[in-house]
């Protein structure tokens, strides 16, 4: 569990510029839960989303629900193509460095692997291990043409995104 600690802060030191976003989004930020006028369920399936879009307005706080029910990890994250492009790079980056350092480690709790690590302490992330459920919970302040999707490495090209709309 240790070795995963340093791995996850030498992540996010090697990551200034994601680390240093968290409430820089134009097209909004993090939120408590509590601040939420609606929740949203979204399920993760291998290699899909449900729903495959979703709608917002300007100033809504949503908390996302994310239920991982496929076998695989996955990601929420939200973006535009951009964001999400540099995001995969850094999964790809950082999965031989967690990942594989996380699964040699017998008994862990595998749950909490990932976060703090690539990205997901922007807030505008969630890695949801199988069978697991997340919460996201974002208010969104201005139109954009952002994304919702899964940078664990292949993932979204495989399909595993949709757009976001913000009215």
């Amino acid at each position: 569990m240790k070795h995963l600690f340093i791995a996850a802060a030498l992540a996010l030191v090697s990551l200034p510029t994601l680390a240093g976003e968290a409430k820089t989004f134009a097209f909004g930020e993090p939120a408590p839960a509590a601040k939420a006028t609606r929740t949203v369920e979204v399920l993760l399936k291998d290699i899909a989303f449900e729903p495959k879009s979703l709608q917002v307005k300007a100033g809504e706080t949503v908390r996302f629900v994310l239920i991982n029910q496929g076998k695989l990890p996955h990601e929420f994250n939200l973006g535009d193509k951009a964001m999400h492009a540099e995001h995969q790079k850094e999964m790809i980056a950082m999965q031989g460095k967690l990942f594989n350092n996380a699964m040699q480690h017998e008994g862990m709790d595998h749950s909490q692997m990932g976060h703090g690590a690539h990205g997901h302490d922007a807030g505008n992330t969630v890695l949801v291990q199988p069978g697991q459920r997340a919460e996201l919970t974002w208010t969104f302040r201005q139109s954009a043409p952002i994304e919702f999707a899964c940078n664990v490495p292949g993932h979204y090209q495989a399909g595993m995104v949709g757009a976001l709309t913000i009215e």
